[in-house]
């Protein structure tokens, strides 16, 4: 059976996040399907991964036997990270919008797990052709033609890092105007945010079937 990455970096709970709403919506359906299949989660707000220092980016353009103890420490924590994704046969990301950009727990996810020349930027890398499904929630909306399109900072350096550098098969689910209920100045936008949120819930569940009977095959 195949093996799910699950990631979520949202710093709220289920029941206040709208990316881990959407998320678990994709996994349970994914789980239906698999049954019996394995799901890898990590809660990066919950349990931060490192953000890289020296020693863990210096130790990955040298070979083992130079490395020093910090660095063949530090690079040991990267090594980890790196296998859990070599070993996925889908991902799943939630990304929330912070700040115009991501949340840093998920940024110091993605800078462990790239790795010239293992998962990045070689024909070699394991990773190579994986899907993966990110949940780009946000509270107002930066589609094109949008005031704030220029603020865009998710889903174009994720696809920069993603698509480009791991080479992944990248979707996206964008539900957007999650603040609108919060923010009385966004009260007419409520209808377009319920109805951008049901699209996030249905189409992650269509993905994670379609990817699970295409894995399944």
């Amino acid at each position: 059976m195949a093996t799910l990455l699950h990631i979520d970096s949202s710093v709220f709970p289920s029941a206040a996040s709208a990316s881990r709403a959407v998320t678990d919506a994709f996994r349970k359906t994914w789980e239906e399907q698999h049954p019996e299949g394995t799901v890898i989660y990590r809660d990066l707000a919950a349990n931060p991964v490192p953000h890289i220092t020296a020693d863990a980016h210096t130790a990955g353009f040298a070979t083992p036997d130079t490395h020093t103890p910090e660095q063949a420490a530090a690079f040991a924590e990267r090594v980890g990270l790196i296998e859990e994704l070599e070993r996925a046969d889908a991902i799943l990301i939630g990304a929330p919008m912070y700040n115009f950009a991501i949340p840093s727990t998920l940024k110091a996810w993605l800078d462990n797990v790239v790795l010239i020349g293992r998962t990045a930027m070689t024909e070699e890398s394991k990773v190579k052709g994986t899907p993966v499904t990110v949940v780009a929630s946000r509270g107002g909306s930066y589609a094109p033609g949008t005031p704030r399109e220029g603020y865009e900072h998710v889903q174009n350096y994720l696809e920069a890092v993603l698509r480009d550098m791991l080479a992944l098969d990248l979707d996206f689910i964008v539900p957007e105007l999650t603040m609108a209920p919060h923010n009385p100045a966004m009260s007419e936008l409520i209808p377009l945010f319920e109805a951008s949120r049901t699209k996030a819930l249905d189409d992650a569940a269509a993905k994670a079937k379609e990817l699970a009977e295409r894995l399944a095959a």
